[in-house]
């Protein structure tokens, strides 16, 4: 398996050290260089091949965010920051994660785990395509409800229950929302509020503060927010 190489920028030598030895436990990884400012790391680009960037935000004279948008052919990007307010200045950037400092280990790893998904083709081209739909079974009155996940579009809570809206109709399962969501693989779905989570490939536009699917509008609450946006960038 080839190493993935990569660049760590921060101005604070404690940040980088800690991104050292968390990289240095994960065997694919491989420092290439570091930098305490983005105008060095701009340098640096254009000597090295670079496959992923560890990018701080708050950075002196030129942030993380704006040395972003001067690469024409930028890196695959983690951010880090220690403000939860800039996971939204990733909107409109092909952001892989945003770690939010202190960073733990288990967090880093789940960052290099989304690059990998990331950057893996969906399958070997000699591989034969599954033609079988994944999909759960769901207690409804007593009997066993078979749904696609594709057809997924969103779900609500409905106290002891949850409602599953999907494309052909909507079944009430007996449970909450927490258990339910356990069933479904956690890159294709997000919680969105204490009442709603929903189908990322369903999603036709969004907000800071909704998510439109369809012609119908749902709330982000402001606790899921950054989770949702890190799993939508």
């Amino acid at each position: 398996m080839s190493k993935i190489r990569c660049l760590l920028v921060d101005d604070e030598p404690p940040a980088i050290e800690l991104l050292e030895k968390y990289a240095s436990l994960i065997d694919q990884l491989e420092i290439v260089g570091t930098c305490h400012s983005a105008i060095k790391a701009f340098d640096l680009l254009k000597d090295k091949a670079i496959d992923l960037i560890f990018l701080d935000i708050q950075m002196p004279v030129l942030n993380g965010i704006d040395f972003i948008k001067t690469l024409k052919n930028p890196p695959a990007i983690i951010l880090t920051t220690a403000y939860r307010k800039y996971a939204l200045d990733g909107y409109d950037l092909n952001i892989i994660d945003y770690l939010l400092k202190p960073i733990a280990f288990d967090r880093f790893l789940k960052a290099v785990d989304r690059y990998r998904e990331r950057m893996t083709p969906l399958r070997n081209e000699n591989q034969p395509i599954s033609t079988e739909p994944a999909f759960i079974f769901c207690n409804v009155n007593r009997t066993r409800h078979k749904v696609i996940l594709d057809d997924i579009l969103y779900i609500e809570s409905l106290k002891d229950y949850v409602r599953v809206h999907s494309k052909t109709n909507t079944l009430i399962v007996k449970g909450n929302i927490g258990s339910f969501m356990k069933q479904l693989p956690s890159n294709r779905f997000a919680r969105i509020h204490r009442s709603y989570a929903v189908a990322l490939s369903h999603i036709s536009s969004y907000s800071n503060s909704e998510v439109h699917i369809n012609d119908k509008s749902l709330p982000i609450g402001i606790s899921y927010r950054d989770e949702f946006l890190i799993k939508i960038l």
